[in-house]
């Protein structure tokens, strides 16, 4: 690891930075910024931290703002590796913002449009860092529209934002540590299936259609992100129907529901768009087969997962759920040569194997889905990150904590012998994490929209000594996806 340095505008900013391996203080303004930053010489990180002015309205007194961009006038510097910063600070316990900063001529200029906060040194610095070094900015607010600078308490509130400086600096050198050379390999295929599109296009189709507002049971599909952009669209997602207004238009979620929700909603004369995925219906459809035909179903299955749940709804009374190899072993069916056993949708396929091999062993005649019951996206899914995990040090797995089959990818990683995180974005990652990964696997549950590992690779190149080409990335095809499904007629 190159040496970090730290750049400071003012002595008492230098002051709260000390113990850092190398201060620099580039005295206040953009041309004494980048008069000082002429003399600077080196190759390592370089972060500029000091106190700003919070223009935004949801920044106040004593946040910290890290800049993913820096911009004065039409110049325009990036930060790529800002969110696995503003990550570890806010695990740090700061209230940490996340966006950009300008830099500004004199404290009287007025903010441009669109910013978190303004400064006067960071884009005169990054400018001088250049492209082949990695560039942070840290700034503590000290004063905003609602607080200005030039009040009696502006004294109170700088020691206050330099105590907080001095808390940012060991993060920083953490972020300063993590810099390195490293490949980045992507699992392919990875991220959203042919069930989670359909289920998000059907949801914005009924937005476009019938307007806000449409209700959701549940989450539409396992993942935070998609579900605060459709909120923010005017989708409302309920937990119970009986949170919906009787009468009103609500779609039900990819994972399926219960034949007793299906009644409620009818009781409720609830407007319905059905968003199950196809073949989740399946798995419904083959329990409700063999259930008429007098068999007892096994499930193997995450009893508390939606999917199970709205799964042994179709026949209470004939499914168990068996959810690994010890239940399989004491699972007593009411006649033991009329058994069957279906799948949870998102397993992963050697475990759900196993136990489905342990149930054949204690009873001959147990019938079979006739075709795999785990979805292709997730088996594949599971072959890929399989395929990356021989070339890599760690695996970071995109998906939220909810995801089923994102849980499943971390741990056909783990049962391979490597590291595997589950984030559910780059703010996620610890920056320990990759302080001696030299080779980092990236791949995305099926929930998890793509542009969430864009951003995760951008941020591991923002780490990269040469800039943002300096990453060496390498995409792993191991098969190709063509799935498609049909929407519903409510929306199609």
């Amino acid at each position: 690891m190159s040496e970090l340095t730290i750049c400071t505008a003012l002595r008492l900013e230098a002051a709260a930075a000390r113990g850092a391996a190398r201060v620099v203080r580039t005295g206040m303004g953009p041309r004494r910024a980048a008069r000082s930053m002429q003399r600077l010489n080196g190759v390592g990180p370089v972060a500029m931290l000091g106190v700003a002015g919070g223009v935004a309205p949801a920044v106040q007194v004593g946040d910290v703002v890290v800049a993913t961009e820096v911009r004065a006038g039409d110049v325009v510097v990036g930060c790529p590796s800002a969110p696995l910063l503003a990550g570890e600070l806010r695990r740090a316990g700061l209230r940490v913002h996340l966006g950009p900063i300008a830099t500004v001529d004199s404290l009287r200029s007025k903010p441009p449009a669109g910013v978190l906060a303004v400064d006067m040194e960071s884009a005169a610095v990054g400018v001088a860092a250049g492209d082949g070094r990695p560039f942070a900015v840290v700034r503590v607010v000290t004063d905003t529209v609602a607080q200005p600078l030039w009040r009696p308490d502006i004294v109170t509130r700088g020691w206050r934002a330099l105590r907080t400086l001095r808390a940012v600096v060991p993060v920083v050198e953490k972020w300063a540590a993590a810099v390195g050379v490293r490949s980045v390999h992507l699992a392919s295929p990875r991220s959203f299936c042919a069930g989670v599109e359909r289920a998000i296009e059907i949801v914005e189709r009924a937005l476009d259609r019938y307007g806000a507002p449409v209700y959701v049971r549940r989450q539409i599909v396992h993942n935070a992100h998609i579900v605060g952009e459709l909120q923010a669209r005017g989708a409302i997602f309920v937990e119970e129907l009986d949170e919906v207004p009787i009468g009103a238009r609500v779609i039900l979620a990819a994972h399926g529901v219960t034949p007793v929700v299906r009644a409620e909603a009818v009781a409720r004369r609830l407007q319905v768009v059905d968003a199950t995925c196809p073949l989740v219906a399946k798995v419904h459809a083959e329990v409700r087969r063999y259930a008429a035909a007098d068999h007892t179903v096994f499930l193997i299955g995450h009893g508390d997962h939606e999917e199970v749940v709205g799964t042994v709804g179709e026949a209470p009374d004939r499914v168990v759920v068996v959810d690994d190899l010890a239940t399989a072993a004491r699972a007593t069916p009411a006649d033991p040569d009329r058994v069957a056993y279906v799948m949870q949708t998102t397993l992963a396929v050697d475990e759900a194997e196993e136990i489905a091999g342990a149930l054949r062993s204690r009873f001959p005649t147990l019938v079979a889905p006739r075709q795999d019951d785990i979805c292709y996206a997730t088996s594949n899914r599971q072959l890929a990150v399989r395929d990356i995990a021989e070339h890599c040090d760690l695996v970071l797995v995109v998906g939220s904590a909810n995801s089923s089959n994102s849980q499943r990818l971390v741990e056909v990683v783990e049962r391979a012998g490597l590291a595997a995180f589950l984030v559910d974005d780059a703010t996620d990652v610890r920056l320990d994490w990759l302080t001696d990964a030299r080779a980092v696997g990236i791949t995305a549950g099926a929930s998890a929209p793509p542009r969430l590992v864009d951003e995760l690779v951008s941020c591991l190149a923002g780490l990269c000594p040469g800039g943002l080409g300096a990453v060496d990335v390498h995409e792993h095809h191991t098969v190709s996806e063509d799935v498609t499904f049909t929407l519903p007629r409510e929306v199609s």
